[in-house]
């Protein structure tokens, strides 16, 4: 039994962000029910897809929870979908979604079956308008500040992180309200923007005062790290790594592996600029690459991971998403957070469950995303309290769905 468990969720959503925090709070115990349109909701069948074209995302995101489907387009289909959020019980009552749908799904018209009614939900920016985590990036710089130095090109990366930091906050979010409901017996909504959440983290990382304190546009540096040391470096067998000198300890390390000492202590000379100040290390970042270089270059990849592992430095290589698949013990069966799991329509391959590890709850293995409808006949009759006679016809009617 997961730490939430008792804990009852119900997700309307798409894209990333709310799926995320459905199957967090899934993974952590908690029941989610996710409902969607009988033909799928909107990244039913979004990339990357099998062959035969069944979504890899959407079963990577909705492991863990349980499926309705129902027509929305319906009274007797917003009904239902009214009387699963709106459910009695102290643990249900919990509602996610970006859905913002008005006039039946909105927290002020759930709220009237259910006053107590937490609902978090997720807007594209503050006003209501749509965003996407592609179209909040480049809004707000991080793609004129990515790319190798002196490029005039635009680089946005393909990690969608303002979803993936906003669905961990819409968790954050839900269980915050929910300890107020415990508190107060009040329900409320929650409100959060896309890109609030990436203009957030702007300003918590100093990039706003970068350029209103400082008068800073942070120009591109390549793959160096900003504002310490960091640099890759292609070795004699054709491998790239990624050194990392951030912290004293971990520069004193690369430059004991590679010898470098004296090298470094004549560039502090020459300079005036002290190596153990991080600050220093990335204003003299090309100089210290030039001495580094050498040493990679004359070596492959074995030698190199010896000498870096004998210091405890802090690296990696460079990685395809296959080769790591393939490669990294971290991303197989050997890591406890993951297991092999069969998904239909798909196959059997490794998933993980929660990366997080509770000390009173032994870990539990990842369970599949469901199919499309799959818990629609249990949900109804669990949740909704209907008959397997209203049930029935409900699907003769074309109301709800089973798989």
């Amino acid at each position: 039994m997961g730490v939430l468990s008792g804990m009852r969720v119900v997700e309307g959503s798409a894209f990333v962000a709310i799926p995320l925090a459905g199957m967090t709070l899934a993974q952590m115990g908690a029941e989610v029910i996710r409902f969607d349109r009988l033909e799928g909701g909107l990244d039913a069948g979004r990339w990357p897809v099998t062959r035969e074209g069944r979504s890899l995302f959407w079963a990577g995101l909705n492991k863990g929870k349980k499926s309705v489907a129902v027509n929305m387009k319906s009274d007797e289909g917003r009904e239902l979908v009214t009387r699963l959020v709106t459910a009695p019980g102290d643990e249900a009552g919990l509602f996610l979604t970006n859905l913002r749908v008005r006039g039946w799904m909105d927290h002020e018209t759930l709220s009237a079956h259910r006053p107590d009614l937490v609902t978090v939900t997720l807007l594209g920016d503050r006003h209501g308008n749509p965003a996407v985590d592609y179209s909040v990036n480049p809004a707000l710089g991080f793609p004129m500040a990515t790319g190798p130095e002196g490029s005039d090109e635009p680089v946005a990366h393909v990690l969608p992180a303002w979803d993936c930091i906003a669905g961990n906050l819409a968790v954050s979010s839900l269980l915050a309200a929910e300890r107020h409901r415990l508190k107060t017996g009040k329900g409320q909504e929650v409100v959060l923007a896309l890109k609030d959440v990436a203009a957030a983290m702007l300003g918590h990382l100093g990039i706003v005062g970068e350029v209103l304190v400082n008068g800073v546009d942070r120009p591109r540096s390549g793959n160096a790290l900003y504002g310490a040391y960091g640099q890759d470096f292609v070795l004699a067998d054709g491998a790239r790594v990624m050194v990392i000198g951030l912290t004293d300890r971990q520069w004193r390390g690369l430059v004991a592996a590679t010898g470098t000492g004296k090298a470094m202590e004549a560039l502090e000379q020459r300079t005036g600029l002290p190596l153990r100040d991080e600050g220093a290390r990335f204003r003299l970042r090309h100089e210290i690459t030039a001495l580094l270089a050498p040493w990679f270059a004359v070596r492959g990849l074995a030698e190199v991971a010896e000498a870096l592992e004998a210091q405890g430095c802090t690296w990696s290589e460079f990685r395809s998403f296959a080769r790591a698949v393939r490669e990294d013990p971290d991303l197989s069966t050997d890591n406890p957070m993951m297991a092999e799991v069969e998904q239909p329509g798909i196959g059997s391959y490794p998933v993980p469950g929660t990366p997080v590890s509770f000390g009173a709850h032994p870990r539990e293995a990842p369970v599949r995303a469901p199919l499309l409808g799959e818990h629609t006949e249990e949900v109804l009759a669990d949740v909704a309290g209907l008959s397997s006679g209203e049930i029935a016809a409900l699907m003769d009617r074309g109301v709800v769905a089973g798989p």
